[in-house]
């Protein structure tokens, strides 16, 4: 289905990796070829979306762009940016699959519905009759990914890296925040590279829960994302905000050692229990009084790449609280900012070399209900073909007990992926 899917300049690919979650709508969804769209930078985004949302009264997928804080609060972002992707990009499908355990759910619109027979023979065929116009055989895939191997370049370099940190830590002794994330840039000029070869192996290192492949004509999102933002089922708000990494270990015995030892620690628990306080002031702004419960706290989970702590924070909408609401009084997400929200986020563009744009951004659907489901975009290359530009970034919460040092190596550790996928 996503080989077939390649044609057209709009798809979104969203696959769970058949990770089993009691909060997980379906295991695999894609959608494709926009019949109606909304693309815009951050002024008065979140209104022009909810008009958008309202009017088409349908599904609809996208994201959000981690800059559209600039509409929310006085904030700017006025860093280098090398992707030019859109501040919020969301589409309307003619085309959309949907599959959960052995089921296969279609909805086409009517003008395109005379193409459904078509459609299922050429996915079945293993997209035999597009592969003259995709030129996407396999002989083809393999000789473009291995004759242009990216060589990353690092925005900020250790030392500075260090001194960045240093600043951050003064800030925090200082009282002006207690927590913040700080990320940086990893990047290729120059480049060409296949998208979807490159999300095909990112994939498959990471296996993660809520994995994308995005296309907006020349520019592309191929995320490993681990971790749920926010999803709206009915009046139910649910946020699963990740703090806390821990490496893995082949050794069994050491592995589980260190999934114990993050459990245990005092730095990485406090980074996720700020943020869960984030997140529960940030859902009170549209919930019912009473309604914000912690049901998960610093849970550890295990991914292929690594030991994740994860906290689960759910709420009850007010009733008359639009969908596009709960996103903008909750974005961006706590576990990308700091706290308090705004102070950190002016420290980040201040510290920061890179503007993040769809990096801790956030990427999903809204139903025709209003529902929606949206995970956090870390662990994800972004590649603007036109530009030949290649980037993903890296970063963590500081705190007052952070070390430099293991900061730095904790970045290594989330980078590995995404290095691996691009230097294959």
């Amino acid at each position: 289905m996503l080989l077939w899917s390649q044609q057209f300049d709009d798809i979104v690919w969203l696959d769970s990796n058949n990770y089993s979650s009691k909060y997980s709508n379906y295991d695999v969804v894609l959608a494709v070829d926009a019949f109606t769209s909304i693309q815009t930078d951050y002024h008065n985004a979140f209104d022009k979306l909810k008009e958008y949302q309202s009017t088409t009264n349908d599904w609809i997928f996208g994201y959000f762009s981690y800059d559209l804080k600039n509409d929310i609060e006085e904030l700017q972002s006025g860093n280098f940016d090398g992707l030019d992707f859109p501040d919020l990009y969301f589409f309307q499908p003619k085309k959309l699959f949907f599959i959960k355990g052995n089921k296969l759910i279609i909805r086409y619109l009517k003008l395109v519905d005379d193409e459904l027979k078509d459609d299922l023979k050429c996915i079945k065929n293993e997209v035999d009759c597009h592969l003259d116009t995709l030129d996407y055989s396999k002989d083809k895939l393999s000789q473009e990914i291995t004759s242009n191997q990216v060589k990353i370049k690092l925005r900020i370099h250790k030392d500075q890296y260090f001194e960045k940190i240093e600043s951050m830590l003064a800030h925090i002794h200082r009282g002006d925040i207690y927590e913040a994330n700080f990320c940086q840039e990893c990047y290729a000029e120059d480049v060409s590279i296949n998208p979807l070869e490159t999300y095909n192996h990112l994939n498959s290192i990471s296996n993660p829960p809520f994995a994308t492949f995005l296309k907006l004509k020349d520019k592309f999102l191929l995320s490993a994302s681990p971790e749920r933002y926010l999803q709206k089922i009915g009046k139910k708000i649910i946020s699963q905000p990740i703090k806390g990494t821990a490496k893995r270990s082949l050794n069994l015995k050491e592995d589980a050692s260190l999934k114990a030892e993050l459990s245990k620690d005092e730095k990485e628990r406090s980074e996720n229990i700020m943020i869960v306080d984030l997140v529960r002031n940030d859902l009170s702004k549209t919930a019912k009084k009473g309604s914000v419960k912690v049901k998960e706290l610093c849970e550890v989970y295990t991914f292929d790449q690594v030991h994740q702590m994860i906290s689960t924070v759910v709420a009850k909408t007010k009733k008359e609280v639009h969908p596009v609401d709960v996103i903008k009084t909750t974005f961006p997400m706590g576990s990308m900012t700091g706290a308090p929200k705004i102070s950190a986020m002016k420290i980040i563009e201040a510290l920061e070399e890179t503007k993040r744009g769809v990096y801790s951004g956030a990427v999903g659907y809204f139903t025709p209900k209003g529902n929606f489901d949206f995970n956090v975009i870390i662990r994800s290359i972004l590649f603007n073909q036109t530009n030949k530009y290649v980037s993903y970034s890296v970063g963590g919460a500081i705190t007052a007990k952070s070390d430099p040092l293991k900061e730095y190596e904790e970045c290594l550790v989330k980078a590995k992926a995404m290095r691996e996928a691009l230097e294959k």
